[in-house]
């Protein structure tokens, strides 16, 4: 099965901005199943939240050992047939104990082994830098017109692609 061809009707700075855009051609009664939003201009950014030390390598390394712990302690509990309940309720708080112990010191011992080399705790997200309201070829010219209703309504700063096609360069702030 292939995909449509499709065109950019319109691109936007923000993802707030091409949802508006395609509220508005719910609102029209457009075929939105011939409508997509597509990110463009991928970059990935690395939030810093705070810095790294021996303790918190080992309370991340105890929270990430805990869950498996305590699902192979409760899988080993329902294995038993005399009382699988109180059992397996038993052996996934111990397997908690110990897939945070191990966990713990695992983390300490990774965090030791980086040689103070990345002494930060961060989060990495994929942001796009621009979002493109694009349409099956067939009905494009339709979404283009009205999409451009919306910008010259709400006054937003959008360029409309439905003649040029998508363009290349950064978007507008």
């Amino acid at each position: 099965m292939t995909e449509p061809a499709r065109r950019a009707v319109a691109s936007y700075s923000t993802y707030q901005e091409a949802e508006r855009a395609v509220d508005r051609l719910v609102d029209q009664g457009f075929p939105v199943q011939k409508i997509a939003i597509i990110g463009r201009d991928m970059r990935l950014v690395e939030q810093v939240i705070g810095r790294m030390g021996y303790g918190d390598a080992a309370f991340h390394g105890a929270a990430a050992g805990a869950l498996p712990g305590v699902l192979i302690g409760w899988i080993f509990g329902l294995l038993n047939w005399l009382n699988p309940v109180v059992s397996g309720l038993l052996l996934a708080l111990y397997g908690l104990i110990f897939g945070a112990v191990v966990g713990a010191l695992l983390g300490v011992l990774l965090y030791a082994a980086q040689g103070g080399r990345r002494d930060f705790a961060s989060v990495r997200s994929i942001e796009p830098s621009r979002y493109d309201v694009v349409a099956d070829e067939d009905v494009a010219d339709e979404a283009a017109r009205l999409v451009a209703g919306l910008n010259s309504w709400a006054g937003t700063k959008t360029e409309s692609t439905s003649s040029r096609g998508p363009r290349n360069g950064p978007a507008p702030s």
